[in-house]
């Protein structure tokens, strides 16, 4: 007889989302068992942000002693060990393993069922021998890469971004495919260890972000040496004795490629299949049949059950998850319902210079409002602190309403995320743009660069009557 457990909630998914949204769950003192068919902390922290931040300051290390001439700094061609890169990898994970154990989950109160969980009916999930009747459920499965339809691609092997780390040889020519954030993250740090890289993207690259900001990055990673083939497709891939043979259609123009290596780095879709929906009552997206149908609040069309991260669609990102577990939480166990307002979360794109954006960015200023807003820039060109290090190639863009709060702000530049992050609270607590210009910034910073803007939003905005009068008093008593 199956045993039968009733938790306030059950997390059904120990990636980093599931874990985000358990932990939050124990800190209201609500009961919470959590199903997890693999290892808890799931991909994210063997492939996620960590493994990726990891891997990229190595490529970084290898950079820097090659950049260093115009400082009058010279080394010799820095010696690439791919084990020990691995190794360095393989170390920064595993010491964040103890977060996510066994052992400290139960030490948290959480209870954790290893198997595969599957709804039997709209209230009850069997995982093995137990059913689970949770007064509410979150859907926290992640997301699996997606195979792309190309002829030949399983006659040869692949990597895809969740066993490239396991790599530790030197790859001669990687081909990748997709140039989204982490495909071209990808990119630049095998560039820099050594390796030839090709990006083939049918589209854009990096089309999820502001084209003046993209741009800027896609322009450093082509200075670096990453061949980039946008409205770009492969034909076929064929297996060699020697290599991998790719044929590709570059605008309509035929070419080949000869490549040692490929990384699949394209799409990826919510890892649902396993979860038995339909008993659930759970209605999938009439837009992507691959995604859920969910609410403002991230609700599915059964009231008892949420999803978060991948499994709702969202970017895999650590600090969108402890937002979303603050969400889904307060709504499934307070009743307390709030929006999952996207575009007011930070997004972070780990090129170089990295890009960072909060809000509206211009183009969806502009399908918004049309107009009513106007743009404000602040060069790193003109910034001291970017000039010393000779990291002068950047720029920060306010989308500022015509009432004067920001609307969005995008920065390609050193320091990108932590003037994102103070851009975040700007917004968040609608701090008109002018009262960046009163911002103590120390010399020299790029928080400066937010001052300056400030002074330009400042300078562009109308003086108030009160202002008016006050300098004609002055005026009177001189």
């Amino acid at each position: 007889m199956a045993e039968v457990l009733t938790p306030d909630l059950c997390v059904v998914g120990a990636g980093a989302s599931g874990l985000a949204v358990a932990q939050t769950a124990r800190r209201l003192g609500a009961s919470v068992v959590m199903v997890e068919r693999g290892t808890t902390g799931g991909m994210s922290m063997k492939a996620g942000a960590l493994a990726l931040r990891a891997f990229s300051a190595a490529a970084d290390r290898a950079a820097a002693v090659q950049s260093g001439g115009p400082f009058g700094v010279f080394g010799e061609p820095p010696r690439i060990s791919f084990r020990k890169v691995h190794d360095h990898v393989a170390e920064i994970i595993g010491r964040g393993t103890g977060e996510v154990a066994p052992a400290r989950l139960a030490a948290e109160g959480i209870e954790l069922i290893r198997g595969v969980g599957a709804f039997t009916d709209p209230r009850t999930l069997r995982a093995g021998d137990t059913d689970i009747r949770a007064r509410r459920f979150v859907i926290a499965t992640g997301a699996r890469p997606v195979q792309p339809d190309i002829p030949g691609l399983l006659s040869v092997p692949y990597f895809t971004t969740e066993t490239i780390f396991d790599n530790t040889r030197k790859l001669t020519h990687l081909v990748i495919i997709g140039a989204g954030p982490m495909g071209l993250e990808l990119a630049l740090a095998h560039r820099r260890l050594g390796c030839a890289v090709t990006v083939i993207e049918p589209g854009r690259g990096l089309s999820q972000a502001d084209p003046e900001l993209a741009e800027i990055a896609l322009r450093r990673l082509r200075d670096e040496g990453v061949t980039l083939l946008e409205e770009s497709a492969i034909v076929a891939i064929q297996a060699r004795s020697q290599g991998i043979g790719i044929v590709i259609r570059n605008r309509e123009e035929p070419g080949a490629l000869d490549a040692s290596h490929i990384l699949v780095a394209s799409a990826r879709a919510a890892a649902l299949a396993d979860l038995n929906l339909e008993a659930a009552r759970i209605r999938r997206s009439k837009s992507d049949a691959g995604a859920l149908s969910l609410s403002a609040s991230l609700r599915t069309t059964n009231p008892r059950i949420w999803a978060v991260g991948e499994a709702a669609g969202h970017a895999p990102s650590p600090h969108l998850a402890s937002i979303e577990a603050d969400i889904v939480v307060r709504a499934a166990l307070l009743g307390l319902q709030s929006r999952y307002e996207p575009a007011a979360i930070p997004r972070l794109t780990l090129t170089d210079p990295p890009i960072a954006e909060v809000g509206l960015t211009e183009p969806m200023a502009r399908g918004r409002f049309r107009t009513g807003f106007s743009v404000l820039r602040a060069s790193y060109a003109e910034n001291d602190m970017a000039r010393a290090g000779r990291e002068g190639m950047g720029v920060v863009k306010l989308i500022v309403a015509r009432a004067g709060h920001i609307l969005g702000a995008g920065i390609a530049g050193a320091g990108a995320p932590e003037l994102a992050a103070l851009f975040a609270l700007a917004i968040e607590q609608k701090i008109p743009a002018s009262r960046l210009a009163e911002l103590a910034a120390p010399y020299p910073s790029y928080a400066d660069l937010a001052r300056h803007l400030g002074a330009a939003a400042a300078a562009a905005a109308p003086r108030s009557t009160l202002e008016k009068r006050l300098l004609s008093l002055n005026r009177l008593l001189r």
